[in-house]
């Protein structure tokens, strides 16, 4: 005789997948080893999970990918990136040395661009917080999956 599986015996995404933590020493190069670090992440999880729309896989690289840069930018010094799955969705912390909180910036395309990275963050989330530590900063970003 089969049963179905119970919902008690099934595994979480999270138990399934694991949680993601990487760590970068900052040069522009590693923006883009941090997305790719997220990609090869995010793999795992749609294997476990699939996304509930397409769109979910690029924005949170899209999200990866400007916070990575925002602590290249503007927190010289090694930034270290987790990622953890959630009930409905995607938990990205990315830890980096100031301490001094993002802000929005004005979008000034005639002046080389800019001032969006942060706004981009905020649209594409369902939460975002920041946590101030002596040694600098947590940015946490909560996106659906």
């Amino acid at each position: 005789m089969t049963t179905d599986p119970r919902p008690e015996d099934a595994l979480s995404a999270e138990e399934e997948v694991g949680s993601l933590s990487a760590a970068f020493d900052g040069a522009l190069r590693h923006v883009t080893q941090a997305r790719l670090a997220a990609e090869g992440f995010l793999g795992a999880m749609a294997r476990a999970s699939p996304p509930t729309s397409p769109d979910s896989w690029y924005d949170v690289l899209l999200v990866v990918n400007e916070l990575a840069a925002n602590a290249v930018q503007y927190a010289p010094g090694p930034f270290t990136l987790h990622m953890r799955p959630t009930f409905d969705g995607v938990h990205v912390t990315l830890h980096d040395t100031s301490t001094t909180r993002p802000a929005p910036r004005p979008f000034r395309p005639g002046k080389g661009g800019g001032g969006i990275g942060w706004h981009l963050v905020h649209a594409l989330c369902t939460q975002v917080s920041v946590v101030v530590r002596p040694d600098g900063k947590d940015v946490h970003a909560f996106l659906p999956w």
